[in-house]
């Protein structure tokens, strides 16, 4: 199914199970739904599986957005469906998404899972300000500069690389100590996007959480950990 926001089609997939609240289920930055459609059978509440513009079947133009544009797509979108009580899962980017929205939809927001969740504000090392240093004075010297930046922002188009730069420089640490609702966090140990480290920092400052580190796993931990993960997620939804 398609909905159109802000001139943006948005691709979902809603199942409906006829229960009070549903789960929905928010992908990382260059995925799309499907990498989460497995945890469909994980649970017997309705399911909400959201494709974020340009990934998938989403639209691809969307120059002026930003992480609340999406987090108040994801609102809208619940509101369309009449969704009043809702489970947020989110890995990655995912999880910038559902920390925002269970802050503002607090009232609706039942449970939060974080899955080796962004959004927290990274240490920097001596040579990463290095590295921009340079790059601000390549750029200054009008010389070639199309290769610095990560493998998520090389990617982009030109329109994209703008609303990849603002939510990656957006930080939810002073969101967190509002989350109220019960959450879990599940990281890999090897994580190396968002390390360990975060993890720790999200279970410390969100009052009612549960931490669970996935040994011999990275930034996709619930592939690289598919059973361990699934018996976690499903274990805490079933109680939700």
């Amino acid at each position: 199914m398609k909905y159109e926001y802000r001139d943006c089609e948005i691709f979902y997939k809603y199942i409906d199970r006829k229960s009070e609240t549903t789960d929905v289920f928010l992908h990382g930055w260059g995925c799309d739904h499907m990498s989460l459609f497995f945890c469909r059978n994980l649970t017997k509440n309705s399911c909400l599986f959201v494709d974020f513009p340009p990934f998938g079947e989403s639209g691809k133009s969307l120059p002026d957005w930003n992480v609340f544009t999406y987090a108040n797509m994801l609102i809208a979108l619940c509101k369309k469906l009449k969704i009043n009580r809702f489970n947020l899962i989110g890995h990655s980017f995912g999880g910038r998404i559902a920390t925002i929205v269970s802050v503002l939809c607090k009232d609706e927001t039942n449970a939060l899972v974080l899955i080796d969740s962004a959004g927290t504000k990274p240490r920097r090392s001596l040579s990463y300000y290095a590295k921009v240093g340079i790059y601000k004075l390549k750029k200054k010297l009008k010389m070639n500069v199309s290769k610095y930046g990560s493998c998520d922002y090389l990617a982009l188009e030109p329109e994209m690389r703008k609303v990849f730069n603002s939510i990656v420089s957006t930080h939810l640490d002073e969101f967190l100590p509002y989350i109220k609702c019960d959450t879990l966090i599940v990281f890999g140990r090897d994580d190396q996007t968002t390390p360990i480290y975060m993890a720790k920092r999200l279970h410390r400052k969100i009052k009612n959480s549960t931490l669970v580190i996935l040994e011999d796993a990275g930034h996709f931990s619930f592939v690289d950990r598919k059973l361990e993960f699934s018996v976690v997620l499903k274990e805490f939804l079933l109680k939700r």
